[in-house]
């Protein structure tokens, strides 16, 4: 398992808590608590090795298309793809935006 800490600049502001995924089940686990700070911080535990790089380019992506929030994300990812990932953690972002 690895373990990495991201941080990237938020655009915007949001507040509650949201969850996406179970993580007992095997699927990938996104927890996000809102803050009113500058930055997003994303903790991940992974079994994927070597894997900063992906995670990276998901987050500069998202950053891209609709700025991202300040807060505390968690991810367990059981080595999901890519695009379970993005559905997973725009799912936590849209959840707290309605909250």
């Amino acid at each position: 398992m690895e373990q990495i800490t991201l941080s990237f600049p938020a655009s915007r502001s949001l507040s509650g808590r949201a969850l996406a995924g179970v993580v007992g089940s095997g699927d990938m686990e996104v927890l996000f608590t809102a803050d009113q700070g500058q930055t997003l911080t994303v903790e991940i535990t992974t079994s994927v090795d070597n894997s900063t790089g992906r995670w990276n380019a998901l987050f500069d992506r998202l950053s891209k298309l609709n700025g991202l929030p300040s807060g505390l994300m968690t991810i367990h990812d059981f080595g999901a793809t890519p695009g379970v990932a993005r559905i997973r953690i725009e799912q936590v972002f849209e959840e707290v935006s309605h909250a």
